[in-house]
């Protein structure tokens, strides 16, 4: 092969490339390449979709019973058709799942207006799983004094406020409408490697907001400014120094941080 006909060749691989995945992408609308056997395009059509659809059941499963069999194949169908992931990694599906979601709201496509929020709460799981943050166990004291030394909060603990009440949704369980008060839920990875999720209120959130935001005051100054109006501060402090510890219990707060 010559020098000058080398680009060529590239580019006409590219373009059969282009032309067999549009086709199994979306095989109503684009023709299949030449020269190959349906037979044989219709294992790839098949073996292709089906990988897609599988991650999506697996990683989504309560979305998944919303829909028949049917409405499914067509919300996976759609999913694999229209989007354009941004990541070859099968962990990453999930997230462009979610991505793409996020675009069929924007586009009105009449989906529920729960789904997104349900989508996100379900992909938590996965993404706290494998999720990478180091954690400096040198720098922190595990023992320390919650109220007097600056609380460290797990980078493996996620407060998640919703619209919705996205935990008790289900096949018989959908909203019609969106509640009155949000939902707030804890989600950690504790020391067992066990993702937990769990309903905490508004103050709790607050609280928790408060400490991953937080790398200067100390547990008592943080409280100190979450006190309501009207409420007696050496009491809501004592109140929010048991709370500390119960989340220094379950993994949420990993200690204070240890002076150089």
């Amino acid at each position: 092969m010559s020098s000058a006909s080398a680009p060529e060749c590239v580019d006409t691989l590219r373009g059969q490339q282009a032309v067999f995945a549009d086709h199994l992408r979306d095989p109503q609308h684009n023709a299949a390449p030449e020269g190959i056997e349906d037979r044989r395009l219709g294992i790839y059509r098949e073996l292709f979709f089906n990988n897609i659809e599988g991650l999506l059941g697996a990683n989504f499963p309560v979305i998944r019973s919303l829909h028949d069999d049917a409405d499914w194949a067509v919300l996976a169908r759609d999913f694999y058709r229209e989007h354009r992931c941004q990541t070859p990694l099968f962990p990453e599906v999930a997230k462009e799942f979610l991505r793409y979601l996020e675009w069929r709201r924007q586009q009105d496509r009449g989906d529920p207006d729960f789904l997104l929020e349900l989508a996100h709460y379900e992909w938590v799981e996965l993404a706290l799983s494998l999720d990478d943050s180091e954690i400096d166990h040198d720098a922190i004291n595990a023992d320390g004094d919650l109220l007097d030394g600056v609380p460290v909060m797990s980078p493996q603990a996620w407060p998640l406020a919703y619209r919705h009440a996205v935990h008790r949704i289900g096949r018989d369980a959908q909203p019609q409408e969106t509640p009155a008060s949000p939902t707030f839920l804890l989600v950690v990875r504790d020391a067992g490697e066990q993702v937990r999720f769990k309903e905490i209120n508004g103050g709790v959130y607050q609280l928790l907001q408060a400490l991953a935001d937080n790398d200067e005051a100390s547990g008592r100054e943080l409280l100190s400014r979450l006190v309501p109006p009207g409420a007696e501060t050496e009491a809501f402090i004592a109140q929010g120094a048991a709370m500390l510890q119960q989340l220094r219990e379950r993994d949420v707060i990993l200690g204070t941080r240890r002076d150089n």
